[in-house]
């Protein structure tokens, strides 16, 4: 009896000493979690939300920047063109000599150069060749100088068999290739320069592939030069064959349009520089020389060349009457290649000659805070990094922080000026002006990301894939409905899918949680960020 009570007190001792482990085990996982949700409400009220509000801040500022810079350029465009300051009236641009005239020989013209580089361009090479034999000026005052790099045999093959052809017509026409592609396109043109009949030519007309000058293109840009013999450069505009293709090339051609009706436009009209576009221009050999030639170290050659050039103190000018016809990137995977080089280059050629422009002494201290500044800073970092951060980072953390706020008049007022200032360069496609602003919000990360590849001179810092050309697109069949070929990361951009995840769950959150309106800012975006991540954008064409 008394081994039975003993029994029974001997297990009652184990149950309750397990119950007050379980007990104590349960009061532990309730303290730590409530350690770490005061630790979590500390760091949120003391690091998190001062770190956000100091980004509102820092984004009022940058905006104010990104502004500012739109309203100063559409100003002096506006003015310009009120004015009626057309290039003809600041420089002369009289005729050289008309070949009816009587005693008018080809003597009266300077020799012109007009260099086509090309890689692989199977699609377009006689559209461009053709329109360069076509140009109206003396044959015996002309060379096309075509530098073919291409490495298919085949289209090296074709390329030489259509500069033969226009040979036989009585076109000096020349066919140059190189043992390598070192330099790329810059190494190129600078093999191209060498070669002993270039010498005697005064000026340099430049083409890529793609461009189709008008016969009468060298007659109206040569006289410029002629009578002006500070100005090393004539610029002309990109008229977009393909502009219609399809939505991504609508919204590029919005983009170019106000590059160069706004942003050419006033450079050449405030200090007589801006950035070489790289083709559609006419060049004076001098000033080539004496900049140094074509440098490679970065993928914006054309933009070092204009920059050592006008550093030197020579003058540039912009001519927008004169429109020369090309094509836009129709494929997602074209264009992003291209803006990876247009802004990975800039950025690596600023840090490189960021000493030179201030130690320069032939240029005004207003043109180096031009091309610093405004050339540079404003319009190529901040507005880039603004763009990506405010739109695609900080309204989606504000809809989880709500404790920081964004003032109304930067959240609405100040995107909306800018939206507006942006589109006057495409009057026809304003009703497309809310996809233009999520496609270039989207656009920002992977322009940002080069900047930084630039800046720091990461492995991609001098890579270059040229764009490629579609050519006459009614000769594709069903090309919308072609299947896409490639490896994962070329068919699905995973950097884009993460960020629309995380705007599509701060959508949701702010629907669900929030008595806000965020999510209609932040929900649109997410679905440009899927669109662009997956490919929906653009034409989808075999790359067999």
């Amino acid at each position: 009896m008394e081994g039975g009570q003993a029994l029974r007190a001997a297990v009652g001792d184990v149950f309750f000493r397990a119950s007050d482990d379980q007990l104590s085990i349960s009061a532990t996982i309730a303290a730590v979690v409530e350690w770490w949700v005061r630790a979590w409400g500390q760091v949120r009220a003391e690091l998190l939300v001062p770190l956000l509000r100091a980004a509102v801040a820092m984004c009022m500022v940058m905006s104010v920047i990104v502004l500012a810079e739109k309203v100063f350029l559409g100003m002096v465009s506006s003015v310009m063109k009120l004015l009626r300051r057309r290039p003809g009236r600041t420089y002369r641009c009289d005729p050289i000599a008309r070949p009816d005239e009587e005693g008018a020989g080809s003597e009266a013209y300077p020799m012109v150069l007009v260099q086509i580089p090309m890689y692989n361009e199977k699609e377009v090479y006689q559209l461009s060749i053709g329109a360069a034999c076509r140009l109206t000026w003396p044959v015996d005052r002309l060379i096309v100088q075509v530098l073919d790099d291409s490495t298919d045999a085949v289209i090296k093959e074709l390329v030489k068999s259509e500069c033969e052809r226009w040979a036989g017509e009585g076109v000096n026409i020349k066919y140059e290739t190189r043992k390598d592609r070192a330099g790329y396109k810059a190494g190129n043109l600078k093999e191209g320069m060498r070669h002993a009949y270039v010498r005697g030519c005064e000026f340099v007309a430049m083409f890529d592939a793609d461009f189709q000058p008008a016969p009468d293109f060298l007659v109206k840009t040569i006289p410029f030069l002629v009578h002006s013999p500070s100005l090393a450069l004539v610029q002309t505009r990109w008229k977009f064959v393909n502009a219609n293709d399809c939505l991504l090339t609508r919204m590029q051609e919005m983009s170019m349009d106000y590059h160069f009706k706004v942003e050419q436009e006033a450079g050449s009209s405030l200090c007589n520089f801006f950035g070489y576009n790289g083709t559609a221009g006419v060049w004076r050999t001098e000033a080539i020389v004496e900049s140094g030639g074509w440098e490679d170290r970065t993928t914006a050659e054309d933009m070092d060349l204009a920059l050592r050039a006008g550093l030197l103190g020579w003058e540039f000018i912009y001519v927008g009457s004169i429109k020369v016809k090309s094509e836009l990137p129709s494929t997602l995977k074209a264009y992003r290649s291209q803006q990876h080089r247009w802004s990975c280059g800039p950025a690596l050629l600023f840090k490189k000659m960021f000493l030179q422009i201030l130690a320069a002494k032939k240029v005004s201290v207003w043109k180096k805070m031009y091309m610093i500044y405004d050339f540079f800073i404003a319009r190529r970092v901040v507005g880039t990094f603004f763009t990506l951060f405010f739109f695609s980072i900080l309204i989606p953390l504000i809809i989880l922080f709500p404790e920081a706020q964004i003032p109304v008049w930067e959240l609405i007022y100040i995107p909306t000026a800018i939206t507006l200032l942006n589109s006057v360069g495409t009057p026809r496609s304003i009703h497309l002006i809310i996809l233009w602003v999520l496609f270039e919000n989207v656009m920002a990360l992977h322009r940002f990301k080069a900047i930084l590849i630039g800046f720091f001179e990461a492995d991609r810092a001098n890579e270059w894939i040229v764009t490629q050309k579609l050519g006459n697109l009614q000769k594709l069949k069903s090309i919308a409905s072609v299947t896409r070929n490639g490896r994962f990361k070329d068919r699905f951009h995973c950097l884009e899918i993460v960020i629309g995840m995380f705007l599509l769950v701060s959508a949701c959150f702010d629907y669900i949680y929030r008595d806000d309106y965020f999510y209609l800012f932040v929900l649109p975006q997410s679905i440009m960020y899927f669109a662009i991540g997956f490919q929906f954008i653009g034409l989808s064409v075999s790359e067999d």
